[in-house]
């Protein structure tokens, strides 16, 4: 049990007023660990705050837009003075638009990629000198199945190339920063209910994708994503670094 306990770690999270966010977030709050939690919506964040909080650890609620870099260094900055330091990065924030390529806009691609990809890099950069600070850290970048694999029939290249950038960011940054004893993995969900999938998994047309692609048949589940987060997160991955462990009912083993 001690391997995976997270008391007097601190863990801070992107994207966390929704969906897998807020799941993360639960998850590392349940095995000890302090929090600090950041999106765009401060009302939301604090509804999740007091959740979290009922736990009986430490909870900080901040508004951050990881677009902005000015905001992230700024939170950053924030969570390391109300805590002394930061273990655990959960780098969550993400977006989807599905287009065809050829009709797709500049403003599309570019949200896409900046926010699933570009903001990865930029909150890894500055958390990253805390860790590099306090020789330690964990680092979980959340990829998809699309790190890996497209999908037929799919419109969702600007996706699928964000993820892929953040399955080779993981490996470069895992590599880089190994010597500071911070390893970096990421975690690669199939398709789980959320804010950003609500479209998608209400399609009946979805469900025979689900069907054609996933061995197990169905869509991930609430807490199916909670043992690889804390996994890697905490001592029992010490030596796993620079990996995507793909949550997603054998989709990618076809």
């Amino acid at each position: 049990m001690s391997l995976f306990n997270l008391k007097g770690k601190v863990a801070l999270v992107t994207g966390a007023s929704s969906g897998l966010g807020v799941q993360f977030a639960k998850a590392l709050a349940r095995q000890g660990a302090d929090l600090a939690i950041i999106a765009r919506r401060q009302e939301k964040l604090d509804e999740v705050k007091e959740t979290i909080e009922e736990t009986g650890v430490r909870c900080l609620a901040l508004k951050c837009d990881v677009l902005k870099n000015d905001e992230i260094k700024a939170v950053v900055a924030k969570v390391k003075e109300q805590y002394g330091r930061i273990d655990i990065l959960v780098n969550n924030a993400g977006t989807a638009r599905s287009n065809p390529a050829e009709s797709q806009s500049d403003d599309d691609w570019n949200a896409v990629i900046n926010t699933n990809l570009n903001s990865v890099y930029f909150t890894a950069r500055e958390v990253g000198k805390v860790m590099i600070e306090q020789k330690y850290g964990k680092i979980i970048n959340i990829g998809s199945i699309h790190s890996n694999v497209a999908m037929a029939p799919s419109t969702l290249n600007a996706y699928c190339a964000s993820k892929g950038g953040v399955l080779m960011l993981t490996k470069a940054l895992a590599v880089e920063w190994a010597k500071y004893n911070i390893t970096v993995n990421a975690i690669g969900p199939a398709y789980f209910p959320s804010e950003m999938t609500s479209a998608a998994l209400s399609n009946p047309d979805f469900a025979a994708v689900v069907k054609a692609y996933c061995p197990m048949g169905r869509t991930g589940k609430d807490g199916e994503l909670d043992g690889a987060l804390i996994y890697f997160a905490s001592d029992a991955s010490s030596y796993t670094t620079g990996q995507l462990l793909a949550i997603d009912g054998g989709w990618t083993a076809i």
